[in-house]
Parts: structure tokens; sequence; C-alpha cells
């Protein structure tokens, strides 16, 4: 009898998620968490002056606009170019 060899489906199944969790990945969603908390936990309502008028938003509302602006801009210079 020849000994078992084991699936190459299954070692790169368990290499795939292997690669999924890795340290930087898990400290940026734990990095996220904690700023949707911050974000959620402001709830009050902040006057926020754009060049001229002079809005009355809630604070999550304008922090939550700030970092997608942040992260879109984060995305745009780390993206690769040709």
């Amino acid at each position: 009898m020849s000994p078992k060899t084991p699936d190459a489906s299954a070692t790169s199944d368990a290499k795939s998620r292997a690669g999924l969790m890795t340290p930087g990945r898990t400290t940026v969603m734990a990095l996220v968490l904690l700023a949707l908390v911050f974000v959620f936990e402001n709830t009050r309502s902040t006057k926020i002056r754009l060049l001229v008028p002079e809005v009355t938003t809630p604070l999550w509302m304008a922090l939550l606009g700030t970092g997608a602006i942040g992260a879109l801009c984060g995305a745009y210079s780390t993206r690769r170019r040709p």
C-alpha cells in the first residue's frame, strides 16, 4: 500500500486562507474597527464651514466623510502604475 499524499487542492486552500490573515491585514482591520467605533461614538451636531456656507451636521457624518476622502486619496497614491 502507498502512503496517502495530501491533495493538491487542500494544500492550495490552506495557503490561500493563510494569505488572507497576514499581520498587516489584521492590524489594518483592527484600526478600521477602532476608527468606526470612534466615528459612531461622536453623534453630536457640529457646525462646519465649507469655504463660504456654514453647515450643521452630525459629527459622525463629518468624520466618516473625511475618513472616506482620506482612504480614497491613500488608495489613489499607492495604486500601481504600468
